[in-house]
């Protein structure tokens, strides 16, 4: 009996199969638990990544307002653009990963006067900082929303170069002229002074590779 004892004590001393059975059971669940957590994280940023970046809307009312056919920045405005206007552009182009802010001018649908345009001869001029926006002449809605939104564009330039900030940003300047309303709509034809319809939009979008299509 005690031969027996002893054998039966023996074989379960080396029948170590549950334990690593366990073991390997409790891995296995842990595993399959960091792969899920993975899945749903990974989820979620490819979810936010994909969300198109809100749109920044500089109002043209109080201190931040364009004098009527002008294209000036007042100081107010300028202080606005650093303290407000800038650090929502880096929280936004971090979140979603942009590299390229699109600033947007759009006015009311009134007639811009019979001034003769001069756009065509110093836009490049402009951007390359050789004269000043001022010295440009909106002989249309289109080129004086243009023309606001390239003082905006130098205004984050400056600050870019100046304040060491929105490193890895390129702005963009364009102009929606009289065409779109607030809501995305296009406008209907109406010629009389709409604050409502004055602003400065700021999209965020990112560059791609050019591709020809042939």
């Amino acid at each position: 009996m005690a031969r027996r004892s002893r054998y039966t004590q023996y074989n379960e001393d080396l029948n170590v199969w549950p334990a690593f059975t366990d073991l390997m059971s409790n891995a296995f669940m842990i595993l399959v638990l960091f792969l899920f957590l993975t899945i749903i994280i990974s989820q979620i940023s490819d979810k936010k990544s994909t969300d198109a970046p809100p749109i920044i809307v500089i109002k043209d009312e109080g201190a931040y307002r364009f004098a009527s056919g002008s294209a000036e920045i007042s100081q107010e405005m300028s202080n606005y653009i650093l303290q407000k206007i800038v650090p929502e552009i880096e929280a936004r182009t971090k979140q979603y990963g942009i590299n390229v802010v699109e600033i947007i001018g759009h006015t009311d649908g009134q007639a811009n006067g019979q001034v003769t345009s001069n756009l065509d001869v110093n836009l490049e001029n402009v951007v390359s900082g050789n004269i000043q926006v001022g010295n440009l002449r909106a002989g249309s809605n289109a080129d004086l929303g243009l023309m606001r939104a390239l003082s905006v564009v130098k205004a984050l330039r400056d600050i870019q170069t100046k304040e060491n900030r929105l490193s890895g940003l390129s702005f963009r300047a364009y102009s929606a002229a009289q065409l779109i309303l607030p809501n995305g709509q296009f406008a209907a034809i109406a010629r009389q002074d709409d604050v409502t319809r004055r602003r400065i939009e700021i999209r965020f979008t990112r560059l791609g590779e050019v591709q020809e299509v042939r």
